[in-house]
């Protein structure tokens, strides 16, 4: 169809008989995203409030069903990408967020930082080194006093404000930490996620960024996790997966929403994660548990 006739089309969700109305939205909803910037600018143009109501209905479902869509496909194309999968949630409440932004916001995290942190450096002075960059310089903190906002789940949001949760102050710790070629992976603990630097020399501890990049070893884990009641599990001291991660992060956004009453939103989010559903019986245990 010309945009012409999308446009006609479009028309017709203000005509008096229903049949004809329901039967057109059919039809938008069939077309998908492409109907977008034109429903947009009908939006724009209509001066009668219950068809600007039913139209931005419609978007809103059409750019859900495009989220739905993005993250299943990064989910079976094998995940690769981490700030492509923390970008495919952030569309869920930015539809128009650019995902070459975030590449240039967090490339640019790193020429900030490039020049402290040296390859010959010692593992323990390379953190220490980054702890600085990422607290002093950069100015990243703890979101304390709005923990359960749903913003801390949106990686634009935290990369503007410079407030996170553990989660999303990890992955754009370590985001930086990779482009720097610094063996830093993420790591599901329950209650908690951190950080484990692990190299091929057998070097491996642990890092809180929570807690302003606060190192901790093995042993540290064993003792919170019998603390807990717990068995010790694997998955509580080696790096987890790209979608473990994007994983957490859509059950932080339905707990958030969950605190705020939004049933709808919870509703939604738990299908995005039904995108990226563990392959087999269940979840883990940690992800089960929040931030």
């Amino acid at each position: 169809m010309s945009d012409n006739e999308l446009k006609a089309l479009i028309s017709l969700l203000d005509d008096e008989d229903m049949e004809v109305v329901e039967h057109v939205e059919q039809q938008i909803r069939q077309i998908g995203g492409q109907m977008i910037p034109l429903l947009e600018t009908e939006w724009e143009g209509a001066f009668n409030p219950a068809l600007q109501k039913k139209i931005e209905e419609i978007i809103h479902d059409l750019q859900y069903e495009s989220v739905l869509e993005r993250m299943r496909d990064w989910k079976n194309g094998g995940a690769m990408d981490l700030l492509e999968g923390l970008w495919i949630v952030a569309t869920y409440q930015y539809p128009d967020l650019a995902l070459d932004k975030l590449r240039q916001d967090v490339e640019q995290l790193y020429y900030e930082v490039w020049i402290d942190i040296k390859a010959d450096m010692h593992p323990d002075e390379q953190i220490r080194a980054m702890n600085n960059a990422f607290f002093t310089k950069l100015k990243f903190a703890p979101n304390t006093k709005h923990f359960h906002s749903p913003s801390n789940s949106m990686i634009n949001q935290v990369l503007e404000s410079r407030r996170g949760n553990p989660i999303t102050l990890c992955v754009l710790y370590m985001l930086i930490a990779r482009r720097l070629n610094l063996p830093v992976y993420g790591v599901n603990l329950p209650n908690l996620f951190v950080l484990t630097y692990k190299n091929d020399n057998g070097v491996q501890f642990y890092i809180n960024v929570f807690n302003r990049g606060l190192v901790f070893t093995k042993k540290d884990i064993d003792q919170y996790i019998d603390q807990l009641n717990l068995k010790r599990l694997d998955t509580f001291y080696q790096p987890c997966t790209n979608v473990d991660i994007v994983r957490r992060v859509l059950r932080n956004l339905t707990l958030a929403f969950e605190k705020n009453g939004d049933t709808d939103r919870v509703r939604e989010v738990d299908r995005i994660l039904d995108m990226v559903k563990d392959d087999g019986d269940g979840l883990p245990l940690s992800d089960y548990t929040q931030r």
